[in-house]
């Protein structure tokens, strides 16, 4: 696991003054050293650098970014899609996975210096529950989109039906026509 940033070390109203600075995009990296050493003075030992701002600023824009590029797609699935099967969740379920996958991995690289055995023990321990709960909501996403899946084609198969007897009308249809017709609108021909 990487060294804590300098920031995020900070007191929780300087780390966010950094941080809606930085979203907000109007300053450069030195008028905003100036601003911190100006409005928090008493912590004029403890400011960031300009680089650890300035990679503290990308990693917030790749956060930002990829917040702004999940509400995107969660805008269009609902559009386009009316999300009948609930896309969204599966999708919010695979970046938390992906997420946890990530962070287990950094757990497993970090040296006893970085982190107490028994403290990276206990986040595993945290990370294994959720998971767990992670898992039982993935199980239960799936079934709710088959049921919708299923609820969706018996629909499509109902108003086929309709339109087939329709079909029949006051001049008839064959029975190997209704058949033949039934057997494409079921995909069997």
């Amino acid at each position: 696991m990487s060294k804590r940033s300098s920031i995020s070390r900070l007191p929780d109203e300087v780390r966010q003054h950094i941080e809606q600075r930085i979203a907000e995009g109007q300053m450069t990296l030195d008028e905003l050293i100036h601003d911190l050493r100006e409005r928090f003075p008493e912590h004029a030992d403890d400011l960031p650098s300009r680089s650890a701002v300035h990679r503290y600023g990308q990693k917030l824009d790749r956060r930002l970014a990829a917040i702004r590029a999940s509400t995107e797609a969660a805008k269009i699935i609902r559009e386009h899609a009316g999300d009948r099967e609930d896309a969204r969740s599966e999708a919010l379920t695979a970046m938390i996975q992906s997420e946890l996958f990530e962070s287990i991995m950094e757990l497993q690289e970090a040296s006893d210096e970085e982190m107490p055995a028994e403290k990276r023990v206990g986040l595993l321990s945290k990370a294994a529950k959720n998971i767990a709960t992670l898992t039982r909501s993935s199980v239960t996403l799936k079934k709710y989109q088959e049921e919708a899946a299923a609820k969706a084609r018996a629909e499509l198969l109902a108003e086929q039906e309709e339109r087939l007897e329709e079909l029949r009308g006051e001049d008839g249809m064959s029975e190997q026509l209704e058949d033949r017709i039934r057997n494409v609108l079921l995909g069997k021909a």
